[in-house]
């Protein structure tokens, strides 16, 4: 074997094994920093007029628990109008938790980022006793 095949071989199963941990919104908090699959229903959305930016509150009306952040330039590379489309709708998206107004959110800037869910996928939150 030539040796230069390995390590593709090996990069590509590296790649295919790491799967991403799912969480529901409300647990988001808990994961800043890391790379998550959030699946959790979108219950209100919000375009920012003027900067074609639309935030996505997931798991709370008021973006408490995850604020999805589909950004100026990026929300033009979607077919869909996630103002509407998501609106009520089980979603999952992937991506790093980060900060937005000082609330965990993901920002938004692929298309395989975000896809519908069937209801009985999404995650619940964790129990604390």
């Amino acid at each position: 074997m030539k040796p230069l095949l390995l390590i593709p071989a090996f990069l590509l199963l590296m790649h295919t094994c790491s799967a991403q941990k799912k969480i529901a919104a409300q647990d988001a908090v808990n994961h800043s920093g890391q790379s998550v699959m959030v699946c959790d229903k979108v219950y209100n959305t919000l375009p920012l007029g003027g900067s074609n930016t639309t935030l996505l509150y997931l798991g709370a009306e008021n973006g408490k628990f995850l604020t999805v952040v589909v950004k100026g330039p990026e929300n033009s590379k979607f077919k869909w109008h996630p103002e509407k489309d998501f609106k009520g709708r089980n979603v999952c998206v992937t991506g790093t938790v980060g900060d937005y107004k000082g609330k965990p959110a993901i920002y938004v800037t692929d298309v395989n980022q975000i896809k519908l869910d069937l209801v009985d996928n999404i995650v619940k939150p964790k129990k604390t006793f």
